[in-house]
């Protein structure tokens, strides 16, 4: 896998700075949601995200591929849509209770996944007894996944 070049996001966000530089999780709610322009899960996704408080920023991309990579996605976790919440990632459906625990613990990873698109999921028709994984996942790629908190348990 490439190594995350900090030029490429802040390029997509019109930013001009490097990923680091990104707003602080405690500064302010700014979300930056990357989907295509045709998903209307990810679009429930994001408008749970700015019910719960958070400032929402649309972008479409018709082809999600780079910008995954280059955020440090692992393929296995990809999910259909990648939100950029301070220093970390958001791949694909993460639960609330997911986010808030991140950011109540603010461990030193690159950002978690919900892998896929599973059924009950935020976004996917959410049941809040659905059991899927959420995973982390790090700034170096040699480590592997770690199971981050567990739905519908």
């Amino acid at each position: 896998m490439k190594a995350f070049r900090p030029g490429f996001l802040a390029a997509i966000l019109g930013m001009g700075v490097g990923f680091s530089a990104l707003p602080a999780v405690a500064d302010n709610h700014l979300m930056t949601v990357f989907k295509n322009p045709s998903c209307g899960c990810c679009t429930a996704w994001a408008q749970e995200m700015e019910k719960i408080g958070y400032q929402v920023k649309i972008v479409n991309l018709e082809d999600m591929s780079l910008l995954k990579r280059q955020a440090g996605v692992p393929e296995q976790l990809e999910g259909c849509h990648t939100a950029v919440l301070g220093d970390y990632i958001l791949e694909g459906h993460v639960p609330v209770q997911a986010l808030n625990k991140l950011l109540q613990e603010q461990p030193d990873i690159r950002g978690i996944s919900t892998p896929g698109m599973p059924a009950g999921s935020l976004g996917m028709g959410y049941d809040a007894d659905a059991k899927y994984t959420v995973y982390a996942f790090y700034k170096d790629a040699a480590q592997r996944p770690t199971p981050f908190y567990q739905a519908g348990e």
